[in-house]
């Protein structure tokens, strides 16, 4: 493969930050981010963990309302993580990809 083929393949594949910032603005508290971000295990946690919280919420009537801000606090604290984790995900999609030359 050219130099130009694998530099073009990595910006074919790479993470955006802008990208990664909308799906945790709008869907972050499902864990979309994550998904996005190549790391689907702590992704499908705070899946569970907001399913979870919203099934105990509705049977309690509302009374454990307050697990929200597990997810709330989780879905704050990946704002500031998320620029590591797109710097992460790149790397390993370089290595990938620029190791194939």
């Amino acid at each position: 493969m050219t130099m130009d083929r694998t530099s073009a393949q990595y910006d074919i594949e790479k993470k955006s930050l802008i990208a990664a910032y909308v799906l945790w603005f709008f869907l972050g508290y499902i864990g979309a981010h994550r998904f996005y971000l190549g790391r689907p295990l702590s992704g499908f946690v705070m899946l569970a963990l907001s399913g979870v919280t919203l099934l105990l919420t509705l049977v309690s009537f509302g009374v454990l309302g307050f697990l929200w801000f597990v997810v709330g606090l989780w879905w704050l604290v990946d704002a500031l993580l998320i620029p590591g984790m797109a710097a992460s995900s790149n790397s390993r999609i370089a290595d990938r990809v620029f190791s194939r030359r």
